[in-house]
């Protein structure tokens, strides 16, 4: 990315995102349009977004986790088969079985909001729909921008294991730029959607590598911090046997257990304390790096860049018109 394209990012995004206020398709200016409108449901389900919005506060006064669980549910059905609400399927080789999938939540939240609208409209709001309303409802609640979601998804029809390429979280920049390419997305989507990494919990296995055998070498990755390092050898020792528990801890010890939305996960990677190996190496381009710092110093930079990359994230093979269906319970196709 040109020096000259960074400083023109937004001005872009103002434009990008005045485009919420019209009926066109979704993200036309960035990504190949994709048959979503705004507001899809006003005649067959009037209420359904204040339905599925009502429900997320609830959730959400009780239980603040349901803003990064949801995150993580919506990135994985996304980047997967595309959001077809495939992740939800229930199944014994179904997508949440895989191992990148380890320690997904959320799906309890996905069937109560979907069992109150099957009641108030029955066979006419899609769980993918669902699922990235509800995402945009619960992180607002944390802090993040409350930002438009075009609707008119379909469910899709198959959920397999084998379909997840879903990446190591300690792959370098480059590699997880091409994956995020390789979705028609780009380095600015990348570097934001990473900050979703601001709150929320991983198992130590997720890190592990980085703690005590970066790249097979037999010693911790020389990027961390050394008090850094110290701190999560104690919450993560090593395993040295097989079924010891792998403990959670906290992507962002800043925000920790308020599960706040906040662009501290930048400054953290610019005093080398990441948690995970792929937020680290966001130093290490020329164009991650000027993005993590325009973020680290600008936390409504941040939040700009964030609707409009969440909004391109769910435009990611969507199904429309007569593909797919409307699933009745979100865990099983009709």
């Amino acid at each position: 990315m040109r020096r000259e394209r960074f400083e023109l990012i937004f001005p872009l995004l103002a434009l990008a995102l005045s485009l919420f206020m019209v009926d066109v398709d979704a993200a036309s200016s960035l990504q190949p349009p994709v048959k979503l409108r705004w507001h899809y449901y006003y005649n067959t389900c009037r209420y359904a977004e204040e339905y599925v919005q009502h429900q997320v506060k609830s959730f959400y006064e009780k239980d603040k986790t349901i803003a990064p669980k949801l995150l993580r549910l919506l990135y994985s059905d996304c980047f997967v088969t595309g959001c077809d609400a495939s992740i939800l399927l229930h199944g014994q080789n179904s997508e949440k079985t895989a191992p990148q999938n380890r320690g997904l939540g959320g799906f309890i939240f996905i069937d109560k909001i979907k069992k109150v609208l099957e009641a108030r409209c029955p066979g006419v709001v899609s769980c993918s729909d669902i699922l990235n309303l509800a995402t945009r409802d619960a992180v607002h609640l944390a802090g993040a921008p409350s930002y438009p979601v075009f609707t008119g998804r379909r469910d899709g029809m198959t959920s397999t294991a084998a379909s997840v390429d879903l990446p190591s979280p300690s792959i370098s920049w480059e590699a997880s730029l091409a994956y995020f390419r390789s979705k028609g997305l780009d380095v600015l989507d990348m570097v934001t959607l990473l900050g979703a990494h601001s709150m929320g919990r991983a198992h130590c296995s997720f890190m592990e590598d980085r703690l005590y055998n970066f790249n097979n070498t037999g010693k911790p990755d020389p990027s961390m911090k050394a008090s850094f390092l110290a701190e999560m050898r104690k919450l993560c020792p090593p395993r040295l046997k097989k079924g010891r528990r792998d403990p959670l801890v906290f992507l962002n010890p800043a925000s920790g257990s308020k599960y706040s939305f906040t662009n501290s996960y930048y400054s953290r990677v610019l005093t080398n304390e990441s948690v995970l190996g792929v937020d680290q190496q966001l130093l290490f381009g020329d164009d991650t790096k000027q993005i993590t710092q325009e973020f680290a110093a600008g936390f409504e930079d941040f939040r700009r860049s964030f609707a409009l990359s969440m909004s391109r994230m769910g435009n990611i093979k969507v199904l429309t018109g007569k593909e797919g269906e409307i699933r009745k319970n979100c865990r099983f196709t009709n």
